[in-house]
């Protein structure tokens, strides 16, 4: 039997014949079962434990991994609290400042200090020694420009300028908090941006007079300041602003009408002034001089507008219209003031400054500086965007604040890359990476009000600092001719009345403009209305884009034709120009703001363009309602806890507005909501509270 069993084995029998053995014995099958299952239970155990084995040992391996990164990460993060507790930090980039600025004031040639103190807006004189003093810019009277003192007093004069520098921006941003503080409290029909004007204007026009303050003498510092320099501090922060916080959707929507304002509008709205310029004002300005006027004057500003219109409830497409329609045509005006600026400053004669750039060489340049701006800030655009994806940890508060570094490093390099480097439009290639952060970064962006709240911050400091500055140089050119001493001043009675024809005319061209292309933009896009046509015209005020850009103007005239006298002599003309042109479109900016900007509130409602009183009377009244019951509903929920059970009602009443009129049957009400909605709160504790309504 065993033979048989072993052969059948061999030939693949053997489980059959064991089988057939076992069959009439089920206590020896049972044994074999029980054989098999405790020795299957022991391979699945050992497979188990090895299984364990392995699971432990990358465990451990990790683990040995993450200490390592721990360690790391804490040896580094110690070092950085160490620099932060002893503000070693700091100490460093003093030491390195200082070295550095010892380094170039003691170099011979002192070339970088020159550039320095030209970049601030002093001018500066290198004696035979290699030392430098400060001498302030003559501001016409007669002033003189010889230098005093040795080389210590020099050296003290060089610090008092470079610190005097930083009075003048931080005072005039405290400032506007008092002006803020004023206009909100007394006076909201009065423009903010009109109100740090005026505050310029009384700064400005106290430089040049022969007593001078510290704050006096550091508005003189920034009158000086280089003319690109105005356009790469203001310009890219505030064109960042609007595109970022822009509606998306409407500005797609309306993105044919708002083209149509931004470019053939604009280009006809240059044209207009310069005629006006040329054939009105007496004071024989080139034609590319009236058209870089033309220019500066195209480029309109909602910031007194905007404000307004959310207050009353102005209709969405009419915010649309306005809002987008200044960020386009501030591209387009600084397009055409950089083609027709280069051909005036061509006049001078001087080398390389200016060109006289052709129509047909004008049209393609328009076409680079549009077009490469567009490339420019589309690439710049997206890049921002990979970045914000790689700091997309919401948790981490420092990513959150590197997001926000990131878009202001966006905005400032894309400006400088466009603008100086490639010779194409910063504010087009701005306001198209504004633009695609907005579309495709806002749901990476991790903290959106941290990034909101510093762009309205920024954007609030540069407006006020742009204000300020503009009419203090206003002011400094109405001055001259108060302290100088001269019967034929700079701006004198006649040149007031100029600029009160220029505004009427301004308004007239704008009217025009807007209703000789409405039948296109009331078939484009989100459509419009002739009364939001008559408003839009009315509403066409021109704010920081124009006054930057006359700064600039400016500037860069007085930089270019300083040197020597005879060169004074020759360039005077020029000088007189710009400064004039400047006057007047400083006083058209006070006018629309003052003027525009405080009769645009009651025009929108005279064109019934503002929600209506009833409606919105009803919808605060319902507004008011929830909030008064949803404060009640918390109220009781607190009373059910034994922690408030003493708690005086009439403290509650006096602090918290929404619960002092209510009655007895609405708190009743309340009570009973609170226990059907939610049924493990223990029954409130009305003690303290029902006396009060039984008075």
């Amino acid at each position: 039997m065993a033979t048989t069993s072993k052969i059948n084995s061999r030939n693949g029998r053997g489980t059959t014949a064991h089988n057939t053995m076992t069959r009439g014995n089920p206590i020896r099958s049972r044994q074999n079962y029980i054989n098999i299952s405790r020795s299957s239970q022991r391979h699945h155990k050992n497979d188990k434990h090895d299984r364990n084995d392995d699971i432990n040992k990358r465990d451990e391996i990790r683990n040995e991994n993450t200490q390592k990164r721990k360690k790391k990460t804490a040896a580094s993060t110690s070092i950085r609290e160490q620099f932060l507790r002893t503000n070693l930090d700091i100490l460093v980039i003093g030491i390195f400042l200082a070295a550095y600025n010892n380094h170039h004031v003691d170099a011979a040639d002192g070339g970088r200090v020159e550039a320095f103190a030209s970049l601030i807006g002093h001018y500066w004189v290198s004696d035979t020694g290699g030392n430098f003093a400060a001498v302030p810019e003559d501001t016409g009277n007669g002033g003189d420009n010889s230098q005093h003192g040795d080389g210590g007093d020099e050296s003290e004069n060089y610090t008092v300028a470079s610190t005097y520098a930083i009075l003048f921006p931080w005072f005039t941003q405290l400032m506007g908090v008092f002006i803020y503080y004023l206009l909100s409290r007394h006076l909201p029909s009065l423009p903010y941006a009109a109100i740090v004007f005026l505050l310029g204007f009384s700064i400005g026009y106290t430089t040049t007079s022969a007593s001078r303050d510290a704050t006096t003498q550091s508005a003189s510092i920034w009158l000086q300041i280089n003319g690109q320099l105005i356009l790469l501090i203001f310009l890219p922060g505030l064109i960042f602003l609007d595109s970022i916080t822009t509606n998306v959707f409407l500005f797609f929507q309306a993105f044919w009408q708002l083209v149509t304002f931004a470019f053939p509008m604009v280009m006809g709205g240059t044209f207009l002034t310069a005629l006006v310029a040329m054939y009105v004002f007496p004071y024989g300005w080139s034609f590319n001089l009236c058209m870089t006027f033309g220019a500066i004057l195209s480029g309109t500003d909602p910031v007194a507008v905007s404000g307004i219109l959310n207050a009353l409830g102005a209709p969405p497409r009419l915010k649309m219209h306005i809002s987008g329609e200044s960020l386009l045509n501030d591209g387009s005006a600084v397009v055409f003031y950089n083609i027709f600026s280069s051909r005036f400053y061509n006049e001078l004669g001087i080398p390389d400054f200016g060109s006289d750039i052709g129509w047909g060489e004008g049209f393609l340049l328009f076409l680079r500086l549009c077009f490469g701006g567009v490339a420019i800030g589309l690439a710049f655009g997206m890049g921002t965007v990979f970045i914000l994806y790689l700091l997309r940890r919401r948790l981490s508060s420092e990513e959150n604040v590197m997001q926000v570094v990131t878009t202001i490093c966006s905005a400032y390099l894309t400006y400088f890359v466009a603008d100086t480097l490639s010779q194409c439009s910063g504010i087009v290639a701005v306001l198209v990476c504004g633009i695609i952060v907005r579309v495709f970064g806002e749901t990476m962006v991790n903290d959106l009000l941290l990034t909101f709240h510093f762009w309205e911050v920024a954007g609030q400091c540069l407006n006020t600092l742009l204000f300020v500055l503009g009419g203090c140089l206003w002011g400094n050119i109405i001055s001259d001719n108060r302290f100088s001493g001269e019967e034929d001043g700079l701006f004198t009675a006649t040149d007031w009345g100029y600029l009160f024809i220029l505004f009427f005319c301004l308004i007239v061209i704008r009217f025009i403009l807007v209703f000789a292309f409405y039948p296109i933009t009331a078939r484009l896009g989100i459509g419009t209305s002739i009364k939001e046509a008559v408003f839009m015209s009315y509403g066409g005020l021109r704010g920081a884009v124009g006054i930057a850009l006359a700064l600039t103007l400016n500037a860069t005239i007085y930089d270019q034709t300083d040197g020597s006298d005879e060169a004074h002599l020759e360039y005077m003309k020029f000088r007189d120009d710009t400064a004039r042109l400047f006057g007047m479109s400083g006083g058209i900016s006070l006018l629309t703001l003052l003027v525009n900007g405080v009769t645009a509130g009651p025009l929108l409602r005279w064109l019934g363009l503002v929600t209506p009183k009833i409606a919105r009377m009803k919808v605060i009244e319902n507004y008011k309602h929830q909030m008064v019951q949803n404060a009640l509903l918390s109220y009781i929920e607190l009373l059910s806890q034994e922690r408030f059970k003493d708690l005086d009602y009439s403290v509650i009443r006096e602090h918290v507005p929404f619960l002092r009129d209510i009655s007895r049957d609405r708190l009743m009400a309340a009570v009973r909501r609170v226990q059907d909605t939610k049924h493990s709160v223990t029954a409130p504790r009305l003690d303290h509270i029902l006396p009060y309504f039984y008075e």
